[in-house]
């Protein structure tokens, strides 16, 4: 006999629907998977063999031939062992039901039970188009496929359920829907009001935050980069469900969203380890997936120690801070990942660290400070909006027993900017002015004859790029922003060039 049913598989964080035929026919036994199957697929015949016998079923002991279409795209992904499961209990008597009515995912284990897989949300999203009645998923992906409230998801823990469930025997109550943005419980998380003294730097992550600008701290060993990088995530602000929609989408692929959370409620934080390689950083492998810029997509992507990463990595971070975006190509396919991040970096001011430091003497000659500078690029530079200077702070605010702005104030604040922004730039597709291309720039950053003479003699004088040019104009934007002015002055374009500390210092 013939079963034919349907479940999803990945290409990229987008999901295509899978047809599964199951011919059970008379001959010599064999159990074959045709249709591009890759190591996981084709090994799932014997989790599914021992998973129908372990559930008190037959399995028949006849010619097994299962078909994967389409049948020019590789699959490699174990959550086809439940349709396939079902296709032969179907084809074999023992479901009465037409199975092909519902949608199927799940890895199996050798007892029958169902594990979770990766990327149920993103084969729920396009579920609706697919002619189903509902959505078969294991238990602890049931929340996150509810989340798109398309079609009724049922969770179920092992096969045995699944065929009484069809069969009709039992009932399975549809996961509700989760509740979308609840707030989260922020106690206990890193507050900038335990921050002391670095008013300046603060003001600069509160411009950035507020317009979502790339970011870079340079300043000695201990004066507090990693601990100010960590709590940006406490002033930017809530996702919206968009935002977190897609974010999990990416995170459910890669297998790192919480079997708990259905949804991703706050700006992801990634933070890798110099070491890492350039598909871990961008993406990629034998069979792609999504590295740290994607993961943090929506979020904060931290590089701690800018100048001990490999140039080649470093590099390749100009296109996603250009564009929003990873495009990894293969001679099968190509994948786009998103990854509209917020670069925050931090580094030395030279190799023993302490160029510029009030209690610390620095032993690099000059030749020493500029072949450690060399180790950035300048069109990376170029991509980072703010470069800030970071000193040690001195004892006397050590000391200060004062608490300092919450992060939960900055935040209010940087709302109001967004809010601005989006009001600004929503008929474009756009949410911060960090995104901002040339022709919005000329629209909505005029500078005023004071403003222009200002930015004329610092472009002629420290021989900014083009590029640098329209990140201080953008830079500048945020802060008027921030200031509630409508138009760009000549204070908030004296700011913003402060805040370019790099192109300052290499003249």
């Amino acid at each position: 006999m013939l079963a034919n049913l349907y479940s999803g598989a990945l290409i990229g964080i987008d999901a295509y629907r899978v047809e599964v035929e199951v011919d059970v026919s008379q001959g010599m036994p064999q159990f074959a998977t045709v249709g591009l199957p890759e190591g996981a697929v084709r090994e799932s015949k014997d989790r599914v063999k021992s998973a129908i016998k372990n559930s008190g079923y037959i399995f028949p002991v006849r010619r097994i031939t299962v078909n994967l279409a389409p049948a020019d795209i590789r699959k490699d992904a174990a959550s086809l062992d439940l349709p396939v499961a079902v296709g032969i209990l179907q084809a074999t008597g023992v479901l009465k039901e037409n199975a092909k009515r519902y949608l199927y995912m799940g890895e199996l284990s050798l007892d029958g039970r169902i594990k979770p897989v990766r990327g149920a949300l993103a084969v729920a999203c396009e579920a609706h188009k697919w002619e189903v009645d509902g959505i078969l998923l294991p238990q602890e992906n049931a929340p996150e496929g509810a989340v798109v409230d398309n079609l009724p998801v049922y969770p179920v823990r092992d096969l045995a359920e699944v065929v009484g469930f069809l069969n009709g025997e039992h009932q399975i109550e549809p996961e509700p829907v989760p509740s979308m943005l609840a707030p989260e419980n922020e106690k206990g998380l890193a507050d900038f009001s335990e921050v002391r003294g670095q008013q300046h730097v603060k003001r600069a992550l509160e411009v950035a935050a507020a317009g979502g600008h790339n970011m870079l701290m340079v300043g000695p060993p201990g004066s507090g980069k990693t601990m100010l990088a960590r709590r940006i995530p406490t002033i930017l602000p809530q996702l919206e469900f968009s935002e977190a929609l897609e974010t999990t989408k990416i995170h459910s692929v890669s297998g790192l969203l919480a079997r708990r959370d259905a949804l991703v409620k706050v700006r992801p934080f990634r933070s890798p380890h110099h070491s890492i390689s350039d598909a871990g950083m961008i993406g990629g492998g034998s069979i792609p997936r999504p590295g740290e810029t994607s993961l943090a997509h929506c979020g904060v992507l931290f590089l701690d120690e800018l100048t001990e990463f490999k140039k080649n990595v470093l590099e390749m971070l100009r296109q996603p801070l250009e564009d929003g975006k990873v495009v990894i190509s293969r001679a099968s396919m190509s994948l786009t990942y998103p990854a509209s991040f917020m670069l925050v970096a931090a580094m030395n001011p030279c190799k023993c660290g302490f160029l510029g430091d009030f209690s610390n003497l620095c032993t690099c000659t000059p030749h020493d400070i500029q072949r450690y500078r060399r180790r950035l690029s300048g069109p990376l530079l170029d991509r980072i909006d703010l470069q800030i200077d970071v000193p040690r702070v001195p004892h006397k605010d050590l000391a200060d027993p004062v608490e300092g702005e919450s992060s939960a104030t900055i935040r209010a604040r940087v709302e109001k900017a967004r809010t601005i922004q989006r009001e600004r730039l929503a008929p474009y597709g756009l949410h911060a002015n960090a995104a901002m291309a040339a022709r919005h720039i000329r629209k909505f950053c005029p500078v005023d004859d004071q403003g222009q003479k200002l930015l004329e003699m610092v472009t002629d004088k420290l021989g900014l790029s083009a590029r640098s040019y329209s990140r201080i104009l953008k830079v500048a934007r945020t802060i008027a922003d921030l200031a509630g002015e409508e138009n760009i002055h000549q204070q908030h374009l004296a700011e913003a060039i402060q805040y370019r500390g790099l192109d300052r210092r290499n003249q």
